[in-house]
């Protein structure tokens, strides 16, 4: 069992529990997947780009990457429908935790200048996005044979549709969220 799943069956929910007033474990907030999305919009003129990024991916996240393509067509972006402009990966289980726990005490103290993540980029469904200006951040990737520096979203999907509920989930886990 991961470290950060093993804390919240036997930290986090009492905690949980007392806050929002509830005995019922199956009601409490939890967390049900991760997903990582990078949008390589200069694949478009570099082909190499986009199996560089994708490959990256696999290494920081241990699972197979999906590529992502253009749904439409825009002129203005040189986009064609049909075009690789991103990838992505859906985690759950075992490897979400971990690589919540890597992403929690590694990599985001990692970050030059942090003082903490943004309270209030949630969607107003329990769901929370935050955003990464390179991948350098996570060990797995080794700084010497990175080409280009790439950007990703991760969103954590909980179980709740209140934003404070999965807040203070998250903040159970070691997410660093900086004083508003």
């Amino acid at each position: 069992m991961a470290r950060l799943q093993d804390k919240y069956n036997k930290e986090i929910v009492p905690q949980l529990q007392a806050k929002l007033g509830r005995k019922n474990v199956l009601s409490l907030p939890r967390l049900q997947k991760i997903v990582v999305n990078m949008g390589v919009g200069k694949a478009l003129q570099d082909k190499n780009r986009m199996e560089q990024a994708a490959e990256q991916l696999t290494s920081i996240c241990g699972q197979r990457v999906q590529i992502t393509k253009a749904r439409i067509a825009v002129s203005a972006f040189r986009l064609r429908q049909g075009n690789e402009i991103g990838c992505r990966v859906t985690l759950r289980g075992r490897r979400m935790y971990e690589f919540l726990d890597r992403l929690v005490s590694i990599a985001l103290p990692r970050i030059r200048d942090f003082r903490g993540i943004n309270p209030k980029s949630f969607d107003g469904n329990g769901n929370y996005t935050v955003g990464l200006s390179e991948q350098l951040v996570f060990p797995e990737i080794d700084p010497d044979k990175v080409n280009f520096t790439q950007g990703m979203d991760i969103t954590f999907v909980t179980s709740t549709r209140v934003d404070d509920e999965a807040r203070e989930l998250l903040r159970g886990f070691g997410m660093p969220f900086r004083e508003a």
